[in-house]
């Protein structure tokens, strides 16, 4: 265990705590990118982390009944089936010696694009899902299979959750908060943290199967991490939301960017830009913390 794996654990958490967006989302990333893991150790360290931190949520949640067990179960019908599927497809891959860290890479820059959006789009987001629309065709149609929707909804979560680790979190609850606008906010969380620990416990489990896993990372990671993110929550209450969160998002469509161009060689020019703007962000958000 090293003491950069600490800090990073840390720098994850306060993060995390201030801003409430996923670690998948954050942690990930900051070990492909600024450690050099391997993309495939660092998604399955990565979902374990993501368990272990978010168990005392559902705790709390399931204390203050903030916690709808029968959304739960719905996307959990779809999710579980899923990442088991995912994970057994990855084991062949693996049994082949298929090299799949280009998919991850890929599915990960992708997911941290479509999360940077929906945290910058969040607002407007909510505004549209809290208007009303009686002669929305797209509405009525959600109203009319909102069951069965959360259950493909929850099978597209299975799947990118387990490749990339990120989605169980900022893009479970809009997901959840486009299905079900009539839920509080409180409600939404809650309910999104007991379907995504159980699918990051299960989808982490596998990559461990298949020796995914650096237990002196996660050990270090949770060292930092843990304290960290009650320390960020607390701060948190203290700064303004409409700097934090744009900076994060911003941070993340970079990070989304370098990691999909860096794949194909055609797009090198892309990727450089997209490095310049990782390292720039990288230092301004550095000088924020000190």
């Amino acid at each position: 265990m090293e003491l950069i794996h600490i800090a990073s654990g840390a720098l994850v958490g306060l993060i995390i705590g201030l801003t409430g967006v996923g670690g998948g989302s954050l942690m990930t990333p900051i070990l492909v990118l600024g450690f050099g893991i391997a993309p495939v150790i660092a998604v399955g360290t990565d979902l374990l982390y993501a368990a272990l931190t978010k168990c005392s949520g559902i705790y709390f949640h399931h204390k203050n009944r903030t916690i709808d067990w029968k959304i739960v179960c719905l996307l959990g019908s779809g999710s579980i089936p899923c990442s088991l599927i995912t994970i057994y497809v990855l084991g062949h891959f693996k049994e082949t010696g298929f090299n799949y860290d280009e998919i991850i890479m890929v599915t990960l820059g992708i997911m941290l694009i479509l999360t940077s959006f929906i945290i910058l789009l969040k607002n407007k987001l909510l505004n549209f899902i809290h208007s009303n629309h009686p002669d929305c065709l797209l509405v009525n149609f959600v109203r009319s299979f909102r069951p069965q929707i959360t259950v493909l909804c929850g099978c597209l979560l299975g799947c990118i959750v387990t490749l990339s680790s990120v989605g169980a979190g900022a893009i479970g609850s809009a997901i959840l908060f486009l299905l079900y606008p009539r839920k509080s906010s409180i409600a939404i969380v809650g309910t999104d943290i007991a379907h995504a620990v159980p699918l990051t416990a299960i989808a982490g489990l596998g990559h461990l199967h298949f020796g995914s896993v650096d237990f002196d990372l996660l050990l270090g990671l949770l060292i930092g991490g843990i304290p960290a993110i009650y320390l960020g929550s607390l701060i948190g209450k203290r700064l303004p939301d409409n700097i934090l969160r744009p900076l994060i998002a911003l941070l993340l469509l970079a990070m989304g960017i370098k990691l999909i161009f860096s794949q194909f060689p055609v797009m090198l020019f892309l990727d450089t830009f997209s490095h310049q703007i990782w390292q720039n962000l990288s230092l301004l958000w550095s000088n924020l913390l000190l």
